[in-house]
């Protein structure tokens, strides 16, 4: 997605931010277009949970408290990106390595708004390689779990999660039933979390394309 529909998708997302909210927040190049456009909004937050290191700098730089989420409670609003979106607003995320604080995020938040671009919208989940957070000791175990589910896992060596884990990237997956898959992949142990957004999809998603901002409510 280019600078500017990242900047078109973020500022229609303010039209959802309420002065005195606590706003969860994302992580990511379209996130940060948000932030960015949050500082420069004029609204007034009690404050945001942030999902990551990154995003929690951004926000404390342009004077936006960044609360711990054992103390803010419910949140009202969610605002991410997706790696891939279905037509039922069920989520590939994780690319960006904070899948497990942006999924305590989502379920935590009363109303979650993804915003994206039409590149990230298929029909069936699993273009995109689905990012499993595992614990360290467990990345052989859990790679061997993720074949024989019929997936081809690679370890993305250079990312250490802020949580200190590791990610497992499961490419060739064609994921049928995201909601069956989301819940198997977490059973495996030392599975953090799964990349997969099914059980606690998005409720609106904003999809920038050439002809504008579409609003995709969840069926």
């Amino acid at each position: 997605m280019s600078l500017e529909l990242k900047q078109q998708v973020a500022a229609e997302a303010l039209r959802y931010v309420e002065n005195d909210m606590i706003l969860g927040v994302g992580t990511g190049s379209t996130v940060n277009c948000f932030i960015d456009a949050l500082g420069n909004s004029g609204r007034v937050l009690e404050g945001a949970v942030s999902s990551s290191d990154e995003s929690t700098k951004r926000l404390k730089a342009l004077g936006i408290p960044v609360l711990d989420a054992n103390s803010a409670g419910p949140l009202s609003l969610y605002i991410d990106g997706a790696d891939e979106i279905d037509p039922h607003l069920r989520l590939i995320k994780g690319g960006g390595g904070a899948l497990t604080r942006e999924k305590i995020i989502a379920e935590a938040s009363e109303r979650f708004i993804c915003i994206a671009d039409a590149s990230k919208q298929v029909d069936v989940l699993g273009r995109f390689p689905l990012p499993v957070e595992v614990i360290p000791m467990a990345r052989s175990l859990v790679a061997r779990a993720m074949v024989k589910l019929g997936g081809q896992p690679l370890w993305r060596e250079d990312c250490v999660t802020d949580n200190g884990n590791w990610i497992l990237d499961v490419h060739n997956l064609d994921i049928i039933d995201p909601i069956k898959m989301e819940h198997d992949i977490n059973q495996i142990p030392g599975v953090v979390t799964v990349g997969l957004f099914a059980r606690r999809p998005a409720d609106v998603a904003l999809i920038a394309g050439r002809n504008g901002i579409e609003v995709v409510n969840a069926e």
